[in-house]
């Protein structure tokens, strides 16, 4: 990700997909990116504009989206209830998007390839009884659009205020609790299960949907490396704790 000023003075991100297995997928990635984000131009979501697209790297030597640059930066140490408010109101702005552009359907990233107890594992039944119930149909949901990958990573803040929202490469339609899991699950490894469910909780409340735990334990799987890869973190780190204390507190949840 680069920032760049033109000779003009206008400010521009530069999003090039050098690494795996991005790269390998990147024509695919950076193009679906710039559609959706052409598609939001007319939405009240602040994602950031698309300038140009070079998919097959033919310019740039990789596959490459140019984009507006949105001011602002990430906050993954506030954890108050305006922070939390604002991340739930946000979602569902997004969420009551109408897609104006064919969006793909959600993909799982629980695949049956990470279905192994870890390795830093307290309590590996506690796994094995997830990969099985994964292993069932998941619950019926009523499709919408959803940004995937919805996480404090991807939320600029400034004065304590969203400014944008960034990273739309993984944009679906599929289950909206899946976005709520996917955010709870990143809040739940850096703040704990408390901050997740405060989350979740605020999301409710704002749309009287009913939580789903079985995207949360789909969520909390994906985290998990495919066999033979490492895995997001230190194997002696505190987040693969909170991770297994996620899973813990959806799999008690009537799933």
């Amino acid at each position: 990700m680069l920032a760049l000023t033109s000779d003009a003075g206008d400010e521009v991100v530069l999003r090039l997909m050098t690494r795996e297995p991005w790269r390998t997928h990147g024509a695919g990635l950076t193009a679906r990116e710039s559609e959706i984000q052409g598609m939001l131009a007319n939405t009240p979501v602040p994602a950031p504009h698309t300038r140009a697209l070079d998919a097959d790297g033919l310019s740039c030597g990789f596959p490459a989206h140019l984009m507006t640059l949105i001011p602002g930066r990430i906050d993954l140490e506030r954890i108050d209830g305006a922070f939390i408010d604002e991340l739930a109101d946000q979602l569902v702005t997004i969420h009551d998007v109408a897609p104006a552009a064919d969006v793909r359907a959600y993909q799982s990233w629980a695949w049956e390839a990470k279905f192994q107890s870890p390795r830093w594992a307290r309590d590996p039944g506690l796994w094995l009884d997830a990969f099985t119930l994964l292993r069932t149909d998941p619950p019926a949901f009523q499709p919408c659009f959803i940004h995937r990958d919805f996480q404090p990573r991807n939320v600029l803040w400034a004065e304590g205020r969203i400014t944008g929202v960034v990273d739309w490469v993984e944009t679906s339609i599929g289950p909206a609790w899946l976005d709520v899991a996917h955010c709870s699950t990143n809040i739940a490894i850096v703040h704990g299960n408390d901050a997740a469910d405060m989350f979740a909780v605020a999301y409710t409340q704002r749309t009287g949907q009913e939580e789903q735990p079985y995207f949360d334990v789909m969520d909390v799987v994906g985290f998990l490396p495919p066999p033979g890869k490492d895995g997001f973190f230190n194997e002696d780190g505190n987040e693969n704790r909170r991770l297994e204390d996620r899973l813990r507190s959806v799999m008690q949840r009537g799933v």
